[in-house]
């Protein structure tokens, strides 16, 4: 199973996100609930989600250089398996990034290599049993590549007016890759994130975007401090404090995609 978490507004967690989910999926996923074999693909050159799992450390092998890598054609290019490195926990994997991913978005983008990324992921469908891939707050050639390659879409929300309106050209914009590029791609859900259950306002616009049929998942993601210090100590939130009320959270959401996942499978039988 290959997700993108995709929102074109930034600070709605993305990375926080994808990195708790993915380091869920490597503790309790798999077919028996033993760990999943999982990765995580950082496409943001801010690379929150390459810090959140790897801390301080730079390694020798990016997604930077994989595009690179793209870009100036080799007769004998890297193994896609050379870009991706151990994180210090167990079953889980990142494919990095840096900062001068951003210098190559342009000349990607001209040269039409969009469709790059997933035949690198389709290809490590036997090592992987979750890709999780986490996208930068653009609609660009590194997150249509991320559509393109992806089965799953996963919308974090956070609970504001512009976030809502914002929202619909979004799922505009994925159905149009949809159409045009990948039709198995589906929106899985909507995250829903820093979510103040006693404050009105949040508790208003989500329910409007239940009025309407959207697909909100269940559990909210609650605003808390503690979500900061695991960024500030490269923990996701599962090894940092596993009884904390949003750890419970992500586990509960980790759930409730794989129960998507499992009803999908029956219906497709």
């Amino acid at each position: 199973m290959k997700r993108v978490v995709f929102n074109q507004k930034g600070g709605v967690g993305k990375s926080t996100i994808a990195c708790n989910l993915a380091a869920i999926a490597a503790v309790k996923g798999g077919p028996k609930g033993q760990g999943a074999r999982t990765l995580v693909v950082d496409l943001d050159p801010q690379a929150n989600s390459t810090r959140y799992l790897l801390g301080a450390a730079a390694p020798a092998g990016t997604v930077t250089e994989f595009f690179d890598q793209v870009l100036n054609f080799k007769l004998r290019p890297k193994a896609t398996e050379e870009f991706i490195h151990a994180t210090p926990f167990s079953n889980l994997f990142i494919m990095p990034a840096d900062a001068a991913l951003e210098e190559l978005q342009a000349k990607l983008e001209s040269r039409y290599k969009i469709y790059k990324l997933k035949e690198a992921l389709d290809a490590l469908a036997d090592q992987f049993d979750e890709i999780w891939i986490d996208t930068p707050p653009a609609l660009h050639f590194y997150t249509r590549s991320a559509l393109i390659a992806a089965d799953r879409c996963l919308i974090p929300f956070d609970c504001d007016e512009f976030a809502r309106r914002a929202l619909y050209t979004l799922l505009d914009n994925v159905a149009e890759i949809r159409a045009d590029h990948n039709a198995a791609l589906a929106v899985e859900g909507i995250v829903v994130n820093q979510f103040q259950a006693r404050a009105s306002l949040p508790q208003q616009i989500v329910q409007e975007l239940r009025d309407e049929r959207l697909p909100v998942l269940e559990p909210y993601l609650s605003a808390s401090v503690k979500i900061k210090e695991s960024h500030q100590q490269a923990k996701p939130m599962i090894y940092l404090d596993p009884r904390h009320k949003v750890t419970d959270e992500f586990e509960r959401l980790f759930d409730t995609l794989q129960g998507k996942q499992k009803a999908a499978r029956k219906k497709a039988v």
